[in-house]
């Protein structure tokens, strides 16, 4: 391959999906998929063997739920507009309002053509990086059980509660307490309840016993409700790499990077903001400085680098890999795992070669889904 390529393997996605299926049935709930994470939506008759619905957060995925997916969405905003409102309810089997005031002013105008909620906030969460907090201190997200009535509205039908980031069940255990202990006088009066995203029950040692078991438990005490999950990550977690390559090789100070056809601030915006080190293929991160301590002489001076985006972006490198190599110009670099959110947080800036998506089919094929071409950057800008 000689243009960078996000490949997501099939093999691989069906793994995640038949696990959440199963989940799905034995905890009887209902697990949909979050466009936020993942919305290839040439990969959506694949989706549809395993789950029937997807969750929307704008008029646009709403959109692709309903035109492409081939269900309407369970909907959550910040805040609608006079002008999506209407629209979005068209496409949306639920829609969840973030504040009172929302409810206020759009609900009579979705009254008949969805399931309404309002998105609580337990002031609980185990997320330790703020960006990713949605009940850090001062958050935008959802309504404290004091600003509730006691007797809800009669057209609101659920609560909606996201306080997860790809977390464990143990965490969702410790959640519910407070969950409960906050909203659960409330519970009688609802029909469903979202439990959010943020269930990353696909990764190698999350305990899906213990989430099933959570999940019965909470059946058992209010078996009147639906229980839905959305998260995003679990579906294509480890589902597929980001194939690059080194175009050059500069030093300066000591320091060794190895340019790349690809930016983390436009194609893996994650590991930037978050941040977290992504795994290289056939590479182990160390710390920049590491080959010079005594502890790590067995590190060779001349295999460690910096990897560099190719923007103009100051910043766009991470640091540092260490090879069993000298990388040349040409050499493939492959960042593993880099499917889920990075596909659909991408941007164009600099007007850089976007990378490719391709599926990796189960006979061995490679699928090229989406090339991007120069056309592709300049209509942004219509």
């Amino acid at each position: 391959m000689s243009t960078p390529i996000y490949i997501i393997e099939e093999k691989k996605l069906r793994k995640n999906l038949q696990l959440i299926a199963s989940v799905a049935q034995r905890a009887d709930v209902e697990i949909i998929l979050a466009f936020k994470a993942f919305a290839l939506w040439k990969t959506f008759p694949i989706f549809r063997e395993y789950i029937n619905s997807t969750t929307a957060s704008s008029l646009s995925e709403a959109r692709l739920a309903y035109e492409q997916f081939g269900s309407k969405a369970h909907t959550y905003s910040p805040a609608y507009t006079d002008d999506e409102i209407d629209c979005i309810a068209d496409c949306s089997s639920h829609l969840t309002f973030n504040s009172l005031s929302q409810y206020e002013r759009y609900h009579n105008r979705v009254a008949g053509k969805c399931s309404i909620g309002l998105r609580v906030n337990p002031e609980y969460s185990e997320v330790e990086t703020l960006l990713y907090n949605p009940c850090a201190p001062g958050t935008r997200f959802g309504i404290s059980d004091d600003k509730l009535p006691e007797k809800l509205p009669s057209d609101i039908e659920g609560f909606h509660c996201h306080c997860h980031c790809e977390s464990g069940s143990d965490v969702l255990e410790r959640s519910l307490v407070h969950i409960e202990e906050k909203f659960s006088r409330w519970f009688p009066q609802l029909k469903w309840l979202n439990l959010g995203g943020g269930h990353l029950m696909t990764r190698k040692d999350y305990d899906v016993e213990k989430l099933i078991a959570i999940l019965q438990g909470l059946h058992n005490r209010y078996p009147w409700l639906k229980i839905i999950l959305e998260p995003g990550s679990a579906f294509a977690w480890q589902t597929g790499p980001l194939v690059s390559h080194v175009v050059d090789i500069v030093e300066d100070k000591g320091i060794k990077t190895a340019i790349l056809d690809v930016s983390f601030t436009c194609h893996m915006p994650d590991c930037l903001e978050m941040p977290y080190y992504p795994e290289v293929r056939g590479a182990e991160h160390v710390e920049e400085t590491s080959h010079l301590s005594p502890l790590t002489s067995h590190l060779s001076p001349s295999f460690v680098y910096r990897l560099g985006g190719n923007s103009c972006l100051s910043g766009d490198f991470m640091s540092s890999w260490q090879f069993d190599h000298e990388l040349q110009v040409g050499e493939e670099i492959i960042f593993e795992d880099m499917i889920h959110y990075t596909t659909v947080k991408t941007t164009m800036f600099n007007g850089i070669t976007h990378p490719s998506i391709a599926m990796l089919h189960e006979d061995g094929t490679l699928e090229i889904l989406r090339e991007y071409r120069y056309e592709d950057y300049r209509d942004r800008m219509d």
